[in-house]
């Protein structure tokens, strides 16, 4: 693998904070699941409140990898289409699919307001908490992949990803 790395320290400090994030939610989870299945099995018993919260944060480590997904360019990719058409077809569909997903996000975040809204007054079963705290991560997401979209139309065209960038050789 001859290719080399570009250093952590090049990412913006946003994109660093939100893997941190992503880290310690998986840490989170994982420490949440391996304790409740050793008690299950081991101690015939369970910490209900472990369910709650691994579930808690699969939403949101979900939510800010697709946004750090999309800053990077590693979402899959379907070019079925773009592939067979000129420089002048491939502009025009970039164009109308960037539309297509500013218009998502925008029905997205409508709904995740609404969904906010509605869980500031319910709370979760054992912990607690307002259910709006789960429904903001699709809101995080809508507003974190609009921003992907602006960034990507004032470019005219999305970040593109390079073999070299995922040691294919």
């Amino acid at each position: 693998m001859s290719s080399e790395k570009t250093p952590a320290t090049s990412k913006p400090r946003l994109q660093r904070m939100a893997e941190a994030l992503m880290v310690l939610a998986l840490a989170g989870m994982v420490v949440a699941v391996f304790v409740n299945v050793v008690l299950r099995y081991v101690f015939n018993t369970s910490i209900v409140s472990y369910e709650e919260i691994s579930r808690l944060l699969f939403v949101w480590l979900v939510a800010v990898g697709a946004i750090v997904a999309a800053f990077e360019g590693s979402h899959l990719g379907f070019d079925l289409v773009t592939s067979r058409v000129g420089p002048m077809g491939r502009k025009v569909l970039f164009w109308v699919s960037q539309l297509l997903v500013v218009l998502c996000m925008l029905l997205l975040l409508w709904g995740s307001w609404a969904q906010v809204q509605a869980g500031l007054s319910s709370y979760s079963t054992v912990l607690g908490y307002p259910l709006a705290l789960g429904a903001a991560a699709t809101l995080v997401l809508a507003v974190g992949l609009l921003v992907v979209a602006a960034r990507d139309m004032r470019r005219g065209s999305p970040v593109e990803r390079d073999a070299s960038a995922l040691d294919i050789e």
